[in-house]
């Protein structure tokens, strides 16, 4: 986990912070690929986020972000975590998915 958090204050700025990390994770250019995203439900309540990146030759990156705990995990093509880091930011897993 690196040393100092990692500042996001929305929703839309989480999102384009995962698809930049995974892409660079496997040297895939941004803007050729777009995040899957579902809300992660516990007892009705939202309570964080899964993110899937689905590459080329059936690459699939992901991560989750578990708001109880502001970290984000991120996950290679092989389905090992190669990242966590804690966020400083305050987003609420229930903002709209805009």
């Amino acid at each position: 986990m690196p040393d100092a958090p990692v500042a996001l204050q929305s929703l839309p700025e989480l999102r384009e912070y995962v698809l930049r990390t995974l892409c660079a994770q496997e040297n895939l250019i941004v803007e050729q690929f777009s995040l899957q995203e579902s809300a992660l439900m516990r007892r009705g309540v939202c309570c964080g986020r899964q993110f899937a990146l689905f590459g080329p030759r059936s690459v699939r990156l992901g991560a989750v972000w578990a708001a109880d705990r502001n970290d984000l995990y991120f996950y290679d093509a092989r389905g090992e975590r190669f990242r966590k880091e804690r966020l400083a930011g305050a987003i609420t897993a229930r903002q709209d998915a805009a």
